[in-house]
């Protein structure tokens, strides 16, 4: 299979079940979720040990991309497994990886797009990395820090505040027209249209 024909893999990072669904650490599911929407795919369980949408995204003709869309089911701290077994099986390059992700030093409701670079604390990243090197894209959705004293384990593992609610739709469509943006029309270009 040349490169060309390869789709490209889209993780959302989070922790699987119910009593997390709507945690600020999530944001990567509520994402990958709309893009599953927009392609009308159900996710399915794959032995990766993750749930997968396969399909097609961006406009027709040369940028129509295929892609895989991706909810690791271990817990965030271990996503570098079924990432990696999702890559190997559908023979994917490091470059068409993108990992979507909460991001602390980032305010709400922010994004960043970029290529490479550290994890900067963040558990899913560090698993991601360990597994298969640091050259996959993120695109980053700021959650802000915690506020006061509040331990950042526990912020990230707080379902978003009122306030933040009323922004988070609008927040989860925009970093799914981020996705489609750089898959179809590359990192230059969705980063100038949405790096906040």
């Amino acid at each position: 299979m040349s490169d060309d024909a390869a789709p490209w893999l889209i993780v959302g990072l989070g922790n699987p079940g119910a009593e997390y669904a709507g945690n600020r650490h999530n944001i990567g599911f509520m994402v990958v979720d709309r893009l599953a929407e927009r392609i009308g795919g159900r996710f399915k369980a794959h032995r990766a040990r993750a749930q997968v949408v396969e399909g097609r995204m961006g406009p027709p003709g040369p940028a129509n991309r295929r892609v895989v869309l991706a909810k690791p089911m271990s817990f965030m701290n271990l996503s570098g497994g079924p990432v990696t077994a999702l890559r190997d099986f559908y023979k994917v390059p490091l470059e068409r990886v993108v990992a979507v992700h909460d991001e602390l030093d980032i305010d709400y409701p922010t994004l960043r797009l970029k290529l490479g670079g550290g994890d900067n604390g963040h558990n899913g990243l560090k698993s991601m990395t360990k597994s298969m090197g640091a050259d996959y894209h993120r695109v980053r959705c700021g959650i802000g820090r915690p506020p006061g004293r509040m331990q950042v384990a526990d912020f990230v593992l707080k379902d978003f505040s009122s306030t933040e609610r009323k922004e988070l739709e609008w927040f989860v469509d925009r970093a799914a027209d981020a996705v489609e943006c750089l898959v179809a029309e590359g990192l230059e270009r969705a980063q100038s249209a949405y790096n906040g």
